[in-house]
């Protein structure tokens, strides 16, 4: 966790705007496109952690942690291999993912979202 996204006790941040560590999406999980993902810890409430998280257009895959979350801003289409409804995201959704739902995300904008796992 780089010390300048902590967020402090009676404080706030702009998640909509502010600055994340990005890096590309391993090889295996991607199916099209080049996405990037970007993030940052906010910090912990209890044994949860909290952040901002972000990817950029691509199709791409991924085994799911216990985690909800709420969109900030883009829009993707989050399908799930066992055959559930997909999530049609964006901003203002909010939503919870199981531990160990396999999803593949196909992302039309640059999707932003908090997380909390």
């Amino acid at each position: 966790m780089i010390e300048s996204d902590v967020l402090l006790a009676n404080h706030c941040r702009d998640a909509a705007s502010m600055q994340l560590t990005y890096q590309d999406l391993p090889a295996q999980q991607t199916v099209a496109g080049a996405p990037r993902v970007g993030s940052a810890v906010l910090g912990q409430l209890g044994a949860c952690t909290i952040g901002v998280w972000e990817i950029s257009p691509s199709v791409s895959t991924d085994i799911e942690a216990d985690e909800f979350f709420i969109v900030l801003s883009g829009a993707a289409t989050v399908s799930f291999t066992d055959g559930a409804a997909p999530l049609h995201l964006r901003a203002g959704s909010v939503g919870h993912f199981q531990a160990g739902a396999a999803t593949t995300w196909s992302v039309s904008q640059t999707l932003r979202k908090v997380y909390i796992v």
